[in-house]
């Protein structure tokens, strides 16, 4: 069997290691650059691979592609795989079948990364054996082969969950969605939103099904459409049975099988009301797991978050700096600037994917008292919000960006960097954008 892999990065290199094991004959092509490190795994193991090209007399003649989920559905190579037939996997897909582990997959147009992270420590610290791995951490399919783990969080973007077949996660966690990526899906939102549901299209009555009940293309979507999974649902405004909600105390209470979990909102790490619901969901798999309760109680007060979310950065001068450089789309600053408890002057801008900022709006008004606009082409945002604020001013430069947002905020205000943008005008990706704020914030 000749397994083709596209892109030669982290999920490309660990699936390459995991088909050698099991006997493929294995070629990696990427069409830019393999980092050096992944090109010396690739040698050591004696694993075949090309790049700055695809040389299509040697991937067109596999019987299996596994392509990097950064790779889109347009690109030529992809279109002549599918003319010929030839199936087009994501590496969670190629992976699974070689694993008895359990996995929780875990996705949504925001807050995966936290909630997958909270989940892997809520999990670890219960003395579960777990990997991390999906968008984040090491390769899925290098783990599968080195057998580390009884069982696996994975953060699974649209891009992956496009590229199942038979994959199934033993619990899924849907926990929002919103525009995004628009652009990969012809700019249909149907298309995107079919994309997330299918995290629950190959589970049985075995599985867990854990959604936000308050998300309303969530509701419509399962009000139309039948799943086989049991569905757990979480709200902040209604009382549930089988699932997470806040209790008149203010605490989150999360019920399953006649059994309360009950933990008081002021004592969680994580801050803000999106986050109670990534917490909700969090715990939701942990109880679904057997943690215990003491356990997950101290795993959820001692929980550090994940980098470029709403990192607290510095406070200097009594302003506070805030990195929320993985804020690529409106939804997601959307939950950052709601979060905000004092005056914010808001670093936004980069590679608009489709955006609607129309939602941000009322929120801008109450809360924001400067705008800097960090891109290439900042019109739409000019457009839309230069009449609200006193103070708007466009850079291309994240050190300047941060010297004037220096000027604009006074004691007791907040700096925040919370894009609503991809990064790729002036940026790699959007650690690369988030280093680089909190480099010049450490240097002011």
């Amino acid at each position: 069997m000749r397994l083709v892999i596209l892109g030669g990065g982290e999920s490309g290199v660990g699936t390459a290691i995991l088909g050698k094991k099991k006997g493929y004959d294995v070629f990696v092509s990427d069409f830019g650059k393999i980092k050096e490190n992944y090109k010396e795994v690739l040698t050591i193991n004696k694993i075949a691979w090309e790049d700055e090209k695809h040389t299509e007399e040697l991937i067109l003649n596999a019987d299996v592609v596994m392509k990097s989920p950064g790779i889109p559905e347009k690109s030529p190579i992809v279109k002549k795989l599918v003319e010929k037939n030839i199936p087009v996997i994501s590496e969670i897909e190629f992976a699974a079948p070689f694993t008895t582990a359990t996995t929780i997959g875990i996705t949504g147009s925001n807050g995966k990364t936290t909630t997958t992270l909270l989940t892997y420590h809520l999990l670890k610290q219960g003395g579960l054996n777990v990997g991390l791995a999906g968008n984040i951490g090491k390769s899925f399919a290098w783990q599968v082969a080195e057998n580390k783990h009884d069982c696996y969080v994975l953060e699974l973007s649209s891009f992956q969950l496009d590229g199942i077949i038979n994959y199934k996660p033993d619990i899924a966690v849907l926990l929002n969605i919103s525009p995004d990526h628009l652009d990969r899906y012809n700019y249909d939102y149907n298309l995107y939103i079919d994309s997330k549901f299918r995290i629950t299209m190959n589970q049985t009555a075995d599985d867990y099904f854990i959604y936000d009940q308050d998300d309303a293309t969530i509701s419509n979507w399962l009000a139309n459409h039948q799943i086989k999974a049991n569905k757990v649902p979480f709200s902040l405004v209604n009382q549930i049975d089988e699932g997470g909600s806040v209790t008149e105390n203010n605490e989150i209470n999360i019920k399953l099988n006649e059994d309360n979990f009950i933990m008081p909102i002021n004592k969680l790490a994580l801050e803000g009301k999106h986050n109670v619901k990534n917490t909700m969901a969090a715990t939701t798999v942990a109880q679904l797991m057997n943690i215990r309760k003491a356990t997950i109680r101290e795993s959820l007060t001692n929980f550090q978050g994940a980098e470029h979310r709403l990192e607290k950065v510095l406070k200097i001068n009594n302003v506070q700096y805030i990195n929320d450089s993985k804020a690529t789309n409106v939804n997601a600053t959307f939950f950052a600037l709601d979060s905000m408890i004092t005056p914010t002057v808001w670093i936004v801008g980069g590679v608009d994917k489709g955006n609607d900022y129309d939602e941000l709006m009322a929120l801008v008004r109450e809360k924001v008292k400067g705008i800097i606009c960090l891109g290439v082409d900042n019109k739409k945002l000019a457009d839309k919000f230069e009449g609200l604020v006193d103070m708007f001013v466009e850079t291309t430069s994240m050190s300047e960006a941060v010297k004037i947002a220096n000027k604009m905020a006074e004691k007791g205000d907040t700096v925040l960097l919370s894009p609503a943008c991809a990064s790729f005008d002036l940026f790699e990706n959007y650690e690369d954008r988030g280093r680089q704020f909190k480099q010049a914030v450490q240097n002011l």
